[in-house]
């Protein structure tokens, strides 16, 4: 388990026992997870099996997808070839025609400020089955065809996938070699990342290690993925060479020129404020404490790295399957620093619990109980847990929301944004209620795709259509009059965007003109009715 075996007579360290603990409560087909400490290996420890069906043990030298802990290789790849990231502007600007606002930088691209919709969020709309394949081709499409963006670039965050392939596809043309090679000359060998490699396919990895979908109740089953991709999530590779990557960090930790200190520098919004991603990092304080890391993940693929500064502490955890590799990693940080979280006290009980509109992005937002101390924020692409605070707040790092005289507040400072939140009407819909004279058909003319809304027996039903399919019908969830959600459930990524909000929009007449449609990755496309 650690990188010297304890003997018997020695007691296992409260490490040793988070160590242990990982397979009960992340349980799943297989794992890894490595513990250092200034350099040195603390742990070093593999479980289960890469391959359950071919009987492959997951070791140390395991191929594993990291997905997106692939843009801070990216990102640093931008800066060994381009000190000056701006330099790429214009290829930028040649790889989006049809947009029709001033371009995103390099710069916005590398910290997710460049307010272009997720491409990965974009294909639901245009109609892709989760399962169905995406390349070259599809990717080029999509992202060729925007238009318009969903914020000016640097004033706000949103993560944005594509961000990350057009600055490795623009690597890539300028240097007229490939980006497996770029990697592979400028950062892999150097750091010593023996098998690290982009596994940009993501059927298969070339040792037969499979990624698993399902839980310990249903079984587990090989999940299937057709996608392609390159600088957002290709990156492979085993845990031993993410020890490498974190002993190069420690190593290099006071050399300002160094890969690692400068895509941790600190970034900022225009105007000043700080960010809490740059650079294909997340920078948020992690217990307390300061942080960079990143997760990664597609279906059946979990990961996550964080590496603490001040303390010279990195862990790194890989799951094969879908468990929280974010909460394992927390609770090896907790066990390595020796810390016991004290008992929350217990809270008052909010009275701003209910459903919201954003105003500025035009989202719903659901607030309910999640538990004695803590409540359930549904905005984002995936439900986010706050701790309710004694002054009736709740928050959860910089995110929180509260009351004033003037309303409910949200903040999202990682977003650059603070929204005072649309109170909506909070009611049971009655199935024979006008809001079934939504079912009708839509289009979208930014994306050129549609929206079906149809009247299955009595019960809402929304689907999309486009140039790349005919997504599945999911039925609709009525939230508040004249806005509801669509649900997506599963997508081409390793989560879906999040439940899509449908605003409606009537004419003179009261009838339905049209829906505005968005989920925090995608917002603000206009839906006209046509049928």
């Amino acid at each position: 388990m650690t990188a010297s075996s304890p003997s018997r007579s020695r007691l296992p360290t409260r490490l040793d026992l988070a160590v242990e603990e990982l397979p009960r409560a992340f349980p799943g087909p297989g794992g890894a997870v490595a513990v250092l400490r200034q350099g040195e290996v603390l742990v070093r420890h593999a479980w289960g099996f890469a391959n359950a069906e071919r009987r492959i043990p997951f070791t140390p030298r395991t191929l594993f997808r990291m997905c997106s802990i692939t843009k801070q290789f990216t990102c640093a790849l931008v800066l060994d070839a381009y000190p000056d990231p701006s330099a790429l502007n214009a290829d930028i600007a040649a790889r989006l025609p049809n947009l029709q606002q001033a371009a995103p930088g390099a710069l916005h691209l590398c910290h997710n400020q460049s307010g272009l919709r997720d491409y990965w969020a974009l294909a639901m709309l245009h109609g892709a089955p989760a399962e169905s394949a995406f390349a070259e081709v599809e990717a080029a499409r999509t992202i060729s065809a925007a238009k318009t963006l969903q914020f000016a670039p640097g004033t706000r965050y949103s993560y944005c996938n594509q961000n990350f392939r057009l600055l490795s596809d623009i690597l890539e043309a300028r240097a007229d070699n490939a980006f497996a090679d770029l990697l592979r000359r400028r950062i892999f060998d150097p750091v010593g990342m023996e098998q690290a490699f982009l596994a940009a396919d993501t059927r298969a990895m070339p040792d037969g290690t499979e990624g698993y979908e399902g839980s310990p109740a249903a079984g587990f089953r090989p999940a299937e993925n057709r996608i392609l991709w390159t600088g957002d999530a290709g990156l492979g590779a085993s845990l031993d060479d993410m020890i490498a990557w974190e002993r190069h960090i420690y190593a290099t930790r006071d050399d300002p020129a160094s890969l690692y200190q400068r895509i941790a520098v600190p970034v900022d919004f225009e105007g000043g404020a700080p960010a809490a991603y740059g650079f294909g990092l997340n920078r948020r304080p992690e217990l307390g404490r300061a942080a960079s890391g990143h997760g990664g993940a597609l279906r059946g693929w979990r990961s996550h790295r964080i590496y603490l500064p001040e303390e010279g502490l990195s862990v790194v955890v890989l799951f094969n399957h879908l468990s929280d590799a974010h909460n394992a990693a927390l609770s090896l940080i907790t066990a390595a620093l020796g810390e016991t979280a004290p008992p929350p006290p217990q809270p008052p009980e909010p009275d701003w619990l209910g459903a919201y509109l954003d105003p500025e992005t035009g989202l719903s937002v659901r607030i309910d109980r999640a538990s004695s101390h803590q409540v359930r924020l549904r905005y984002g692409h995936s439900a986010e847990r706050l701790e309710v605070q004694a002054d009736g707040s709740a928050a959860s790092g910089g995110l929180r929301l509260y009351r004033t005289a003037q309303g409910v507040w949200m903040d999202r400072p990682q977003d650059n944004q603070t929204s005072c939140l649309t109170p909506l009407e909070a009611r049971d819909f009655d199935q024979g209620e006008s809001g079934f004279d939504l079912a009708g058909l839509y289009h979208c003319d930014e994306l050129d795709a549609a929206l079906s809304v149809v009247d299955a027996g009595g019960a809402l039903y929304g689907g999309f259509s486009g140039v790349l399919g005919q997504g599945r019908m999911e039925q609709l969830d009525a939230i508040a009059p004249d806005v509801w959600a669509l649900p997506c459930p599963r997508a081409l990524d390793h989560t879906p965007p999040g439940d899509w909000t449908l605003a409606v929009k009537r004419d003179g007449s009261g009838g339905v003109s049209g829906v505005q449609v968005g989920c925090w990755l995608a917002r603000g496309l206009s839906y006209r009715r046509v049928a």
